[in-house]
């Protein structure tokens, strides 16, 4: 396929599905102008990558690897960045915070490893299926069936703690 048609179809494709790379992103950062500046630079990295996709029928999870592998970068830098002064990060931070209808449940998938969040987000929030999710994280499907079952239950016992605690 021609390098020009497979920028027309990267473009189309993320014009059509804008709202669920956004998504995707603010699951990760959970910001506004970060989730936008992740999907930003999803787009560039695609572009510049379209050479690696060899099969068009793979664009939604060869997006979406580079969507999660860009978000999970973004946050190793904001995680470096925490060491520096209180007063910097302020400074630095020009997004605004957004608000969740259930708390307790972002806390619970806060605290799951960056893996194990990656495949709830992927599966339950963005409703890919398992092969698909083992394929945008470079995993075996029964590996992230396993992870997945360990982090339900896990997110299952948090959560009834957290209500017997009320």
């Amino acid at each position: 396929m021609p390098n020009h048609s497979i920028d027309r179809l990267i473009a189309d494709y993320v014009i059509q599905y804008k709202e669920n790379h956004y998504r995707l992103a603010y699951s990760y950062v959970r910001n506004t102008e970060d989730a936008l500046d992740v999907v930003q630079e999803s787009i560039y990295k695609a572009l510049s990558a379209k050479n690696s996709l060899k099969d068009t029928a793979y664009l939604k999870t060869w997006f979406y690897r580079i969507i999660v592998n860009t978000a999970l970068d973004f946050l190793r830098r904001r995680k470096r960045l925490k060491v520096a002064e209180e007063g910097t990060l302020i400074s630095l931070d020009g997004g605004a915070l957004d608000h969740y209808q259930d708390i307790d449940l972002r806390r619970a998938l806060d605290a799951l490893p960056a893996d194990y969040r990656s495949i709830i987000i992927l599966h339950y929030f963005e409703d890919l299926r398992l092969e698909d999710v083992a394929e945008i994280l470079d995993k075996n499907v029964n590996t992230v069936k396993t992870q997945l079952y360990r982090t339900l239950k896990r997110l299952r016992l948090e959560m009834d703690d957290k209500e017997s605690q009320l």
